[in-house]
């Protein structure tokens, strides 16, 4: 064929190769972008428990002790009404509202703590009943 009449369209073959090009670029930067979501939930835990355990502190330095296990987080926001009298209580709290974690449950406390003298933390993404490993807690800040 001269050169005038020849198409500028691309061959099956070109087109294929593109293809497999898109292909392996998609399952390589796919899961990478994917996991972006978790791993900013996972953030998000962590700093909510720093501010928990910053409030804690803070409640401790006021009333000379953590809330008891019963009185539990719920005494950042509200004077406890049971157990030991928090006699400094600051007006206001130590928290302007008890945060949930990123999958909509609310962080755990114990005290005493397994891992410290108390401990904050969060079942992570999977939930209570998935074993320990997604948990997101205090002592690995």
């Amino acid at each position: 064929m001269p050169k005038s009449q020849r198409s500028h369209g691309f061959t099956l073959i070109e087109v294929m190769v593109v293809m497999v090009i898109i292909g392996i670029l998609a399952a390589v930067i796919v899961p990478k972008i994917m996991n972006r979501p978790n791993q900013a939930r996972i953030v998000a835990a962590k700093n909510d428990i720093r501010s928990i355990v910053s409030a804690l502190k803070l409640y401790r330095l006021d009333n000379g002790q953590y809330p008891t296990q019963q009185q539990g987080l719920k005494a950042l926001v509200q004077k406890p009404t049971s157990g030991p009298a928090a006699s400094d209580w600051r007006t206001g709290g130590y928290l302007p509202r008890l945060p949930v974690d990123p999958w909509g449950r609310p962080y755990q406390y114990l005290n005493p703590g397994i891992h410290g003298r108390v401990d904050v933390f969060s079942y992570g993404p999977h939930g209570k009943g998935h074993g320990m490993k997604d948990v997101i807690g205090s002592w690995q800040l």
